[in-house]
């Protein structure tokens, strides 16, 4: 079940940048795109993440809650920028998806069931990414800005949570 719930949490950065586009033309194979991304990104981070945990258990779970709680960070400090991207869609649609990288290193630390994790992180960026590119201009911007806020405490609770010392 946390891998569900860590694969929406990921998937909701795209939801709000993708509400903040103007319109866009192959809106089903951006979002396959995206979606695609979102289970390759983090599958090599999800690996690099096991790698890492075998050299570094001990700290594993502590560099796993800094992680994901400066990218909770990042996605609060974008939050303040509403306004719309004006890069290339492909380009777009990687950067939205590196994310996962970095973010899938830290489930791979912690050891979460790799193929439900990374499965539902490319359903759900490619539902997510759909729904926002059908719905853009029929959606306030306030709504995708409040829905990046709540990625992004969401994943900084995550990884405060996950801190070995609060734990003991």
């Amino acid at each position: 079940m946390p891998e569900i719930i860590a694969a929406i949490i990921t998937a909701m950065d795209v939801l709000t940048i993708y509400l903040l586009l103007p319109h866009i033309k192959y809106r089903f194979w951006l979002s396959l795109w995206t979606g695609a991304l979102h289970m390759i990104f983090p599958l090599i981070g999800f690996h690099v993440g096991e790698w890492l945990a075998g050299y570094i258990s001990n700290l594993a779970q502590n560099i796993s809650g800094l992680l994901l709680s400066m990218i909770g960070v990042q996605l609060l400090l974008a939050a303040r920028d509403s306004k719309p991207a004006q890069i290339p869609v492909i380009l777009l649609a990687v950067t939205t998806s590196l994310d996962t990288f970095s973010v899938s290193v830290s489930f791979g630390m912690l050891q979460l069931q790799e193929l439900l994790l990374i499965c539902s992180m490319g359903v759900f960026a490619f539902l997510f990414s759909y729904i926002a590119l059908i719905l853009n201009k029929k959606i306030p911007i306030r709504i995708g800005i409040c829905l990046q806020i709540i990625a992004g405490i969401s994943l900084l609770l995550m990884g405060i949570f996950s801190f070995d010392f609060l734990k003991k």
